[in-house]
């Protein structure tokens, strides 16, 4: 054998090598992370997937799944799209977008910021809105389905009210007011002693007004001022803390100013009435009765479904 010859199958041999390692070993992440986890209802789950729902739980909950957790809840968002899908429930990609942006403006953030915050670890945006279509096309059929049995009827309220021990007065009435929001502007960017004439301004208003009619016609008149269209709220509908201010408000006053984002707010209270709509113990109550029935159900829902679902591990 010449030497050129002897030179051509050594470097044909080292090539054939270099090609087995490419193959073995550079393609095989690629590979493993496209190959098929499982097949749910003629639908894959690929490895991709698994290590996606890994990484977003983990961003969102701060909580670290095994592959087979991550699976599982592949698997269950698979069922509960296909049993929303039966009952004529399939969520539009502009009902999910718009979801995801409220998301976003709830963290204080736009879409693109928000789907930056994601890719930055690793999470493509897809993934976030995968889980919330399966959630909200199944929160929706469960609600849907079973509303009658998930709401608590009065007697089953009063029963459970009847366990409770110190119940008073206080505790058990109700009150439904009326009241209008006034906004004094304070432009962005405006210097703290701004915002701190506005406050001053709204304390000499507060003296001043007398009634929502009266407070109506002098906020819609005042420059950088508005006042907005009469809202009916109840004790349950209401924070407790605004609950309590609004209590100690006479009827026709403000309340006191408070600075926010818009500038200085406050609250007329026009009315301030009894009523047999739920109190906030009333209602904590029937929250609470309600989401424990509704993961109850829930639960047993999707265990009946997974049954009849056409399920393969690969």
């Amino acid at each position: 054998m010449t030497a050129t010859a002897h030179r051509m199958k050594t470097l044909l041999r080292t090539l054939s090598v270099a090609a087995f390692v490419l193959v073995g070993f550079g393609l095989r992440a690629p590979l493993y992370a496209q190959s098929i986890a499982a097949m749910v209802n003629g639908e894959a789950i690929t490895n991709s997937d698994i290590d996606q729902r890994i990484k977003l739980t983990q961003l969102t909950t701060k909580k670290t799944l095994t592959r087979q957790e991550a699976l599982d809840e592949l698997i269950n968002d698979k069922v509960k799209i296909k049993e929303g899908k039966r009952y004529g429930l399939d969520l539009k990609a502009s009902d999910i977008d718009g979801a995801y942006a409220g998301m976003a403006s709830r963290m204080r953030m736009s879409d693109e910021q928000l789907s930056k915050t994601l890719e930055n670890n690793g999470i493509r945006p897809e993934t976030m809105k995968a889980r919330m279509k399966a959630d909200m096309t199944w929160g929706n059929l469960v609600r849907g389905r079973f509303n009658t049995e998930l709401t608590p009827a009065d007697k089953d309220l009063r029963a459970a009210m009847g366990e409770k021990e110190g119940d008073d007065k206080t505790a058990t009435e109700s009150y439904e007011y009326k009241m209008r929001p006034i906004v004094l502007v304070v432009p962005r960017g405006a210097p703290a002693s701004a915002t701190e004439l506005r406050r001053k301004e709204a304390e000499l208003l507060r003296q001043r007004i007398e009634g929502c009619d009266q407070a109506a016609d002098f906020f819609r008149s005042m420059r950088d001022a508005a006042i907005r269209e009469p809202v009916v709220k109840t004790s349950a509908d209401l924070a407790a803390p605004l609950r309590e201010l609004l209590d100690k408000t006479p009827i026709g006053k403000l309340t006191p100013p408070e600075v926010t984002r818009q500038g200085v707010e406050m609250v007329a209270l026009c009315s301030r009435e009894a009523t047999k709509a739920d109190t906030p113990a009333k209602r904590a109550l029937k929250d609470k009765i309600y989401s424990e029935r509704y993961e109850a159900k829930s639960k047993a829902y999707l265990q009946e479904v997974r049954k009849g679902a056409m399920i393969e591990i690969r």
